[in-house]
Parts: C-alpha cells; structure tokens; sequence
C-alpha cells in the first residue's frame, strides 16, 4: 500500500503530514501528488471529501519551497467558489506549510481591502482566493497575475453552478501560459469539458469513484413525521430535533442540522435558541465575519448546535461531530451522503436522524437506491407531542414549499385579511338563528346638495372649449355615475338623489345650451373670418411685379406666298 513517504514530498511537507496524523493517501492523492510533482496538469473528477484538498495543496507547497515572493505578484493561485471552502485551503496550507517559509493571503468577501492590500503589497506565495474578490483587486491594479506559477481551479462544478465560469475565463487567460493547472470537478458537464479542452496542455485525468455509500461507523435513523395538519408541517417538524436531542441527553456533544432553504435555516436557530439550546445559523447571506465567528465557535466547542445550508456546510473539516440532523430530506442523492459524512469521521462513532413526511418519499427512494441500503426506521421519544402553538396556519412555509409540495396558495395581501376574517365566524346554522342586523341608513341630502353646490361652481371648466362639446359629454357622465351609485343605494337615498336630478339638473343643462348655441350658418362664418378670412381666387394679392409689368410685342414679318388669300375660289 503507498504511504505518503512513497509521494516524493518536501521533507518539510511529509513532517507536517505525519504530525496531522496521516500517513496513508486517499485514492486521489495517491494518484494525483506523483503526476503534478512532475509539473504536469492536473484534471481531477472527485467529490468533496476524498481529500482532494490536499492532493493540490502538498505538491503545491513542495514545488514552491525554492524561490521567493514579490510584490503583488504572487506564485501560486487557488480559486475556490464559496468563502468557506477558500478559508478551508487556507487551513490546510497552514497545517502543511508551517515548517516552510511560504506565506499566503486569503481574499474572500466580508474583510476590508486594505488589511488584504496590506499582504499583497508585502508579497506572497500563495494566493487563495473566490473569484469576484480576486478579480476586484485586479481591477483596482493592486495585484498582478503574470508570474504565477501555478493555478487550482477547486470545485469547478460548484462555480458553473453559481455563474463564475466567465470569471474563471478571464482569470485564465490573465496568468501566463506557462503556468501548471490543476482543476478539480465533481461532475464534467459540457461546459467544464470545454474550459479544460481550451485551457490545459495534456492534463492527467484522474477519476475517482463516487462515494456512494456512508460509513460504517455511522448509525442512521428515519424518523417518519405525519403533521395533523398540513399547513402545520413546518412547526411540527421544529419540535422534533428538540426532542430528539434531549432523548440523546451528554452523548449529543455537539450536532449539525441541515435545512434545505436558507430561510428555514434561520427560523430553525431562533426556535432551539427559543427553547433553551446554544444554536446558531450559518449560511451564505450572513456577514463573513459572523460565519468565522460561528464556525470558530462550534470547532471549539463553545457552540453546541450548528444550523447551515448545504453550500455554507460544503467543504468543512470539523472531525469531532457527533449527531447530524437532516431537518429536511435533501433533494439530491449525494447531498445525504454529504451530510451525513459530517460524522463518524477519524474512527469515531456518530448518529445521522433524518426527519421525513410523507411528501419526502420520492426522493427517499432516491436515497436508498444511492446507498444501496434501506434506511432503518426509528421512533420518536416517549411522550412526544408536537408543538400546536396557537393553532394558526404557518403560511410562511407554506409559501416556500408550494413548489416542491404540488400545492399553492393565493398571495395579495387583501386576500389573506378576507380569510382572517372568514375563520372565526360559526356555523351556517348558528348564523341563521341570529337576530337580524338592523342597518341604519345615514342623510345624505346634504352631502348632496354640497355636491351640486360645487358642480355649479365650475362651469368655466367646461366653457373653456367654446365649441358646445364638452358640457354634453361631461353631464351624460355625470348622469350616468349618478343613476349607478343611485341603483344599489338604499330607498330614501335613492328618492333624495331622483328629487335633485329631476328638479334641477335638466333645466340648468338645457339652459347652458341655449344660451350657448348659435345657428349654423353664423358659426361656420364666424370660423371663416377668423381663420382665413375671404376666399383667395386665383393668385389673390400676391401677384409678382414681372408679372404685371406691360411691354410691347413685335410683329412678325409675314411673306407674300404664306399670305392667305383673301378671295373665294369658284
């Protein structure tokens, strides 16, 4: 069996590795380490946690133990999707570096540029970094690409995925191509397919097999979850973890739980924070410093239960977990394996619960055909009631699980209040044997006659036109609008509008149109005259001079022989 004494590593390199604790590689690195100290490419198809890590990060810090750094120009280059992964490489570099005088810089988002500055400007040899924040420096010419080295692309997939392969282009093609690449892809989807074709020299291909089955020294458990209610799923699934967690009593030191959304994600923390337990979120729309804070905590056991999302959980080294918790059953195969292979590690025994309800079956199935095995089914605690709460909806999840669960539901907040209002009211039969609602009708004669008073106090409104149109059209509105409000009005209301209509409007409309109205033929006189006065015939007055000036016309001579005669012919 190889051993990392076999790889050919920086006697430096090979200490730190032993005093990590290891000394046997994982497929990949045995594979991978020998082909990149021979300062070829790279191309590596694995899944997070087969050690992919250090199958770059120990050839790449042997082959940098020769040279020195310059001022923003650093020698080697890792991108990495997510900040977690790229503090992730940090940690690692700094665990198999520490016997070398190699430094390094990490830029990711969440820290200020100028503590960052401050290390580029000094110089490094390895720059670990997501791509946006590089490429934010680049463009603020604080760092320079052209003497690195060598370049790791780490979890290309997950950067498709994201949109960062424009990024990585650009990236690309701003180092020299002299560099060595090694790049690393869960999956090779046409797009990587082409990035590797385009930017690597005859690379090693080095494919390890998918982890597809958990390790043995991981008890899973099922736990089967059938609300009362279905608009009830969400709280009644919080209470679960809860009890569980207590039943498991000191043997749960430490816990993850993962929801598949990173709203529930929150919501999650804030009930076991609620109920007395040390939890706290993590997730990708949280500060970075908050996120370094957190997972600080939690490896040193200051925080006891950690709440995350797939992607800010992807990645992470912490040996020591002893429960996982899916809250959610994830909706790809893998991620379970993922999950759960957060414990159990280095040897130590660990328990994964998944919480289940009954629209989780199709992707249960997907899990068990992955893993080859059934799932065993577990029960809850002895005196396990659910959480009722006040009895209200939770519409909020409702919203988020609409998509995945087939349902809907009608959005507008006017409709929620129209079905606040319709829950409490009782039975049909109960209704009807109330008394009858008396409704007492309001005066209203003076509200309109106030609205007549301000009708009649803007007539120049519709005078402006000066052509009769606009009193006609406006009163037949107003007519209208008053014999519709009139109709579903209550019977004094309605007398009191017909009285006015009848009484007043008519007469004062009829009379504005007589007083306005003029014969026919004198308003088409009265636009002649003003528009364009008489009729022009002919050229009118505006003859030109040359045309009336007067001269005299020559005759022509005519000959004899074309003289018409005068006389007739007999």
């Amino acid at each position: 069996m190889t051993k990392f004494s076999d790889l050919a590593l920086d006697p430096r390199v090979l200490q730190a590795v032993l005093e990590a604790g290891y000394e046997t590689p994982t497929p990949i690195q045995a594979q991978a380490i020998p082909e990149a100290l021979k300062g070829r490419d790279v191309l590596g198809i694995a899944q997070t946690g087969t050690g992919k890590t250090a199958s770059f990060v120990l050839p790449m810090v042997t082959l940098l133990g020769q040279g020195r750094a310059r001022a923003r120009m650093p020698r080697s280059l890792v991108l990495a999707p997510t900040r977690e992964l790229a503090a992730q490489v940090a940690e690692n570099f700094d665990t198999y570096a520490k016997h070398t005088k190699l430094t390094k810089a990490l830029l990711i988002g969440g820290v200020s540029f100028g503590e960052q500055d401050k290390l580029i400007d000094r110089g490094v040899d390895v720059l670990i970094a997501t791509p946006g924040r590089l490429l934010d420096h680049f463009e603020r010419g604080k760092l320079l690409l052209t003497g690195v080295q060598i370049m790791v692309v780490d979890e290309a997939d997950r950067m498709l995925d994201m949109g960062f392969i424009p990024d990585i282009e650009r990236i690309f093609q701003l180092t020299p191509f002299t560099r060595q690449t090694m790049f690393y892809s869960a999956t090779m989807a046409p797009e990587i397919e082409r990035i590797t074709n385009t930017f690597l020299t005859n690379p090693a291909k080095i494919e390890v097999a998918r982890q597809a089955t958990a390790s043995l020294t991981i008890t899973q458990a099922l736990i089967q979850v059938t609300p009362a209610r279905k608009d009830r799923t969400f709280a009644e699934k919080r209470s679960v973890p809860r009890a569980l967690i207590r039943a498991e009593g000191e043997a749960c030191t430490n816990a993850i739980i993962f929801c598949n959304r990173k709203m529930d994600v929150d919501v999650v923390a804030k009930s076991l924070k609620a109920h007395g337990f040390n939890a706290a979120p993590i997730h990708g729309d949280l500060e970075q410093s908050m996120r370094m804070k957190t997972l600080d905590a939690f490896r040193d056991g200051s925080l006891h239960l950690l709440v995350a999302s797939d992607v800010a959980a992807r990645g992470l080294d912490i040996p020591a977990v002893s429960h996982v918790f899916n809250f959610d059953v994830p909706s790809h195969p893998e991620d379970y394996v993922h999950r759960i292979g957060r414990t159990g590690r280095a040897g130590r025994l660990g328990k994964a619960y998944t919480i289940a309800v009954p629209s989780d079956e199709k992707y249960l199935k997907a899990i068990e055909s992955l893993v080859k095995i059934e799932i065993p089914h577990g029960s809850l605690p002895e005196g396990y009631v659910p959480d009722q709460g006040d009895g209200a909806p939770d519409r909020a999840r409702e919203d988020r699980s609409a998509g995945r669960d087939g349902g809907g539901r009608e959005r507008g907040g006017r409709n929620g209040r129209d079905r606040e209002r319709e829950r409490p009211r009782k039975p049909h039969d109960e209704v009807a044997a109330m008394a009858p609602v008396v409704v007492v009708q309001r005066p209203v004669v003076v509200a309109e006659a106030a609205t007549e008073d301000r009708r009649e106090a803007r007539p120049e409104r519709s005078e402006s036109r000066g052509d009769g149109r606009s009193d006609g059209r406006n009163d037949g509105r107003r007519d209208n609008r008053s014999e519709g409000r009139g109709e579903g009005r209550s019977e004094p209301r309605g007398e009191a509008r017909t009285e006015h209509r009848n009484d007043s409007r008519p007469d004062r409309r009829d009379d504005r149109r007589e007083e306005r109205r003029e014969p026919r033929e004198e308003r088409r006189d009265y636009r002649r005259d003003r528009d364009l006065g008489p009729s022009v015939v002919g050229m009118g007055d505006h003859v030109p001079d040359f045309i009336l000036r007067s001269f005299a016309i020559k005759a022509a001579p005519v000959d004899a022989a074309e003289e018409p005669s005068t006389g007739t012919e007999g």
